[in-house]
């Protein structure tokens, strides 16, 4: 069986973006050697990538227009993906495949055995595999930093949801690597 890890970089204000669409200068202030090295090891434990639209049109343009190299483009490019789309019907990026109904495609693909599936960015997208019980980790780095107005990565919900801290791992550069599984009812 396949788990379904979630992976972001959150501000202390709780945002995954500023104000404007893909406005992550803040990533900056986490980004170093550890976590480079930290993005590279996902490459090889992932099996499938997954990404709302929004987050997949920004990682489609940024990961096949970049003159950066290195083992993070490379299998970002490489590895197939899933985007969950309503509106998208097809890809144009290295092996990438659309779903209109993303909660039935991943349960089959968690039922498989195989490598870890990410979900990296798409705040939407998470809180509808929250909701659904598809989440088997959330993956945060918690960057010291406060927006004060941006995008909050977690949604306003109708029920509490909790969740057990798997991991805390601090950087160098004083971003917080969290790892929490979600608490069953």
């Amino acid at each position: 069986m396949s788990r379904l890890i979630v992976w972001n970089l959150i501000t202390l204000d709780g945002c995954f973006e500023g104000e404007e669409k893909w406005d992550l200068a803040f990533h900056g202030h986490a980004w170093g050697d550890e976590l480079a090295a930290m993005s590279n090891a996902f490459g090889a434990r992932a099996r499938l990538l997954v990404f709302g639209r929004t987050t997949y049109e920004g990682m489609k343009t940024y990961w096949t227009t970049t003159e950066e190299e290195g083992e993070t483009k490379a299998f970002m490019n490489a590895l197939p993906k899933l985007v969950a789309s309503h509106t998208l019907k097809s890809s144009d990026w290295n092996n990438t495949r659309t779903t209109d109904d993303i909660v039935g495609e991943l349960t089959r693909l968690k039922a498989e055995p195989g490598k870890d599936i990410f979900v990296f960015g798409s705040a939407d997208l998470t809180d509808t595999l929250l909701k659904a019980g598809l989440v088997d980790e959330l993956m945060i780095g918690l960057v010291p930093t406060v927006l004060g107005k941006g995008n909050r990565f977690f949604k306003d919900g109708e029920a509490q949801q909790r969740f057990d801290l798997i991991e805390a791992r601090p950087l160098k550069n004083g971003t917080v690597i969290l790892r929490y599984a979600p608490k069953p009812d």
